[in-house]
């Protein structure tokens, strides 16, 4: 079999500028992989690279086209295994081009068998949580401004962003806009282990569920710190990126949150997800500020976790592709009847 491959990279505007505790984003620069078989049937991927994990869209395209060698050599999207094991062989690292290679050889092999992604899997529809909605750090009124649109948008689980010194503030003018929304909260690593325990108590108060990535990765024994006297559950974020942190974290957070573009594909991805129910863990998959070329097959995971934070592409101004329906939060993986991850872009 003779596989065509090729990608671009897109540059997509956000609705709103996101600001978090690192910093302020305006746009996702998104790398679009497309994989081709010979009757021209098309599998698609995306990577949205992080910087904080030492990638962007230059270091994604550099890789790629050895990558794509890869999947080139082997010639059959069916064989999943040997093609991943080949792309690890080629970067170590690179998680995010990697992700995109691997997204686009699953769209495509679930779509030569005619059959959605999750199906392939054996997974039920009906058992995707709803994926929370973000609002990043701004000034007071602008985030109750954003809140009370969110909630007026159907959005019944919102994820907020703190990292502040006015992060009580923010909390008060969330739950001011939305108080019968399920609240989240990311600190991005901003807070110190005391300063973490210390919300943690009045975050309680304000009914939020629980709190990810209170302290920096580089302080393992703080997290343990906080998730030992913390008032609510602990979810691990950057202090969890590879099927290895697993373990790692396990004594140390109530919830692991994987994203694809840090474990480098889906086989890996559900990999974490077994690790972690294997340690007592609960799941949560994220996501960057992505293409639905990514998030569509995100969303194909859905039915194994317990919470969903997959709003990504919600964040933009326009997308090229479109992908799993998410009105109100809800994921319809069951609704689309698409083949593949259900990324195809719009004007397909």
């Amino acid at each position: 079999m003779t596989l065509e491959t090729e990608f671009e990279r897109v540059s997509i505007p956000l609705a709103d500028p996101f600001t978090i505790a690192r910093g302020t984003q305006t746009d996702a620069e998104n790398v679009i992989v497309r994989i081709a078989d010979e009757a021209g049937m098309t599998g698609v991927g995306g990577a949205a690279p992080s910087a904080h994990y030492g990638e962007t869209a230059d270091t994604v395209e550099a890789v790629l086209p050895a990558l794509l060698d890869a999947v080139e050599r082997v010639g059959d999207p069916h064989a999943i295994a040997e093609i991943e094991r080949e792309l690890a062989g080629v970067v170590a690292d690179n998680p995010a081009a990697r992700a995109a290679v691997s997204i686009a050889v699953h769209d495509l092999a679930s779509k030569r068998l005619g059959v959605p992604l999750h199906r392939l899997w054996g997974l039920d529809p009906a058992a995707a949580p709803a994926t929370s909605f973000t609002i990043g750090l701004d000034e007071t009124d602008r985030v109750r401004e954003k809140t009370a649109a969110a909630v007026e948008a159907g959005y019944p689980i919102l994820k907020i962003k703190l990292g502040t010194d006015r992060d009580r503030e923010l909390i008060e003018a969330v739950r001011e806009a939305a108080p019968d929304a399920r609240v989240r909260v990311d600190a991005n690593e901003a807070w110190t282990p005391r300063e973490a325990v210390a919300k943690s108590e009045w975050l309680a108060d304000r009914e939020v569920e629980f709190i990810e990535q209170p302290v920096a990765a580089s302080n393992p024994e703080g997290l343990k710190f906080v998730y030992e006297r913390s008032a609510l559950p602990i979810a691990a974020d950057e202090s969890c990126v590879t099927l290895s942190d697993v373990p790692a974290v396990a004594d140390r957070c109530d919830i692991a949150n994987l994203k694809l573009m840090k474990t480098g594909g889906l086989r890996e991805a559900r990999r974490m997800i077994a690790a972690a129910r294997a340690h007592g863990l609960e799941v949560m998959c994220g996501c960057m500020i992505e293409s639905n070329a990514s998030i569509a097959a995100a969303a194909q995971l859905a039915p194994l976790l317990d919470y969903a934070d997959l709003d990504g592409s919600l964040l933009l101004d326009g997308d090229p592709y479109e992908g799993v329906e998410m009105d109100g939060g809800e994921i319809r993986l069951g609704e689309q009847g698409r083949a593949g991850t259900g990324a195809r872009l719009g004007s397909e």
